[in-house]
């Protein structure tokens, strides 16, 4: 089944968003195929250009569809992982209010911790 495209705006400096990026290729199969893997370290003018400020993208996963529309945050992964038979329960999941809601704080503190800790917490 053939899938839209779909562009992925990611850290790829951060170790463990690189294993992410390595393990959804893996669990995806041919539908990862239809993802294409942005830095956003690399291409900050191209997320400049989309109205998307690269320190945010820095700080939240950002998901463009064929259409040009943006995600980012929760929303984002939940695009990402309903492309994947696998994934698909867990992207229900995570996408019920009150999940997305806890998600979202615990992912905002992570991602902020990691990049402190990296020395490049955007100010």
């Amino acid at each position: 089944m053939h899938q839209p495209p779909l562009k992925v705006y990611y850290d790829a400096v951060c170790p463990g968003c690189r294993r992410d990026r390595a393990r959804y290729e893996r669990w995806a199969g041919a539908a990862g195929d239809s993802v294409d893997w942005c830095d956003v370290t690399t291409h900050q003018q191209t997320l400049r250009d989309k109205g998307i400020d690269p320190q945010a993208a820095l700080l939240s996963l950002h998901v463009e569809d064929a259409e040009g529309c943006i995600v980012d945050g929760i929303d984002a992964y939940v695009l990402l992982m309903q492309r994947v038979p696998r994934l698909r329960p867990v992207a229900w999941l995570i996408d019920l209010p009150g999940v997305k809601r806890v998600l979202a704080w615990l992912y905002d503190r992570w991602v902020r911790r990691r990049l402190a800790r990296e020395g490049r917490l955007p100010d």
